[in-house]
């Protein structure tokens, strides 16, 4: 066979016939087919004539003597459980409670229009409106006057370079909680709109069992990660803790220059801390109140949260 052989392989392969998909087969051509069909002719001559699979005929023509009808019904799937009004009334509510869960709203979307509406085609009714689940934005509530010392703070820092923050230690303590907290708590917020005062909590004390660490950071150089016991810290714990076994450190290692910084909790600012920063001759940097969010060790604290939660079984 040789040359021969395959060149007639490949006319075959191009002259196989094209089938048109089901989907492709409009009323009218339908109605062509019928009339050929009841003209005489035979499933298999239509269907090669039109160039649509045998099956498909078949099924067109069973069709037109069950229903009398050459024109097929397309079904547009499950009938939706709310109408246009229902939608916009559910939108509407989320928006005026954004803390409401989805089955909430379903219970008091099926109260007020008296049809049963699954929290499901809530969800699904939301994200079309542009709402979605998300955790709310925790933030310290502010006073004024805890506005205008952040803003002296920005505006007395703003141009401290590499070796200014290079001799500055950043500290901060942490709970990781070991139950439930405000993460579990979402929202409904449109996309974009994370920091908007409606979807931001104020929030400064948290509740619950959990593990107290310590750390600090600065450029080129932090401490290590210090795990306190049960119970609460004093003045007295802080100054034994930390101060003399990790403050202290430092301090000696840089000289003079070393600048010390710890927020505004009380056992930061009891007398005995006080009096042990002004023997060891360690100089402590002002830091305005209920400003955690200044203070960059608070990514590190946020990364570890994140890692915390992968933890399958917590202790």
């Amino acid at each position: 066979m040789g040359k021969n052989g395959r060149t007639r392989s490949r006319v075959l392969a191009f002259e196989r016939p094209y089938f048109i998909k089901e989907k492709d087969v409009g009323n009218c051509l339908t109605c062509r087919i019928i009339e050929k069909l009841e003209e005489g002719h035979s499933v298999t001559s239509v269907a090669a004539e039109f160039g649509i699979a045998h099956s498909i005929v078949s099924r067109l023509w069973r069709h037109f003597q069950t229903t009398g009808t050459a024109i097929r019904g397309f079904s547009s799937g499950r009938p939706r459980g709310t109408t246009p009004a229902d939608d916009r009334y559910i939108v509407l509510q989320a928006r005026r409670n954004r803390r409401q869960t989805a089955g909430e709203i379903a219970r008091h979307t099926t109260q007020a229009t008296g049809r049963p509406i699954s929290r499901f085609n809530v969800t699904r009714r939301l994200n079309v409106g542009g709402l979605f689940a998300r955790r709310p934005v925790r933030c310290v509530p502010l006073m004024p006057a805890h506005r205008r010392r952040r803003s002296l703070w920005g505006r007395e820092h703003l141009n401290w370079r590499d070796n200014e923050w290079g001799r500055v230690l950043l500290t901060d303590e942490s709970r990781f909680s070991l139950s439930s907290d405000s993460h579990r708590i979402l929202i409904w917020r449109e996309r974009g709109s994370r920091i908007h005062p409606s979807n931001i909590t104020e929030r400064d004390r948290y509740g619950g069992h959990g593990v107290l660490v310590w750390g600090g950071l600065m450029l080129g150089s932090r401490t290590d990660l210090h795990i306190f016991d049960a119970g609460s810290v004093n003045g007295t714990r802080y100054c034994n803790k930390i101060l003399l076994p990790y403050v202290r450190l430092f301090r000696g290692a840089m000289g003079l220059q070393f600048l010390f910084m710890d927020d505004n909790a009380p056992c930061h600012r009891t007398v005995a801390a006080e009096q042990l920063l002004e023997s060891e001759d360690i100089e402590r940097m002002d830091w305005p109140a209920r400003s955690p969010d200044l203070n960059p060790i608070e990514h590190v604290w946020e990364f570890q949260a994140d890692a915390w939660q992968l933890v399958p079984y917590r202790q």
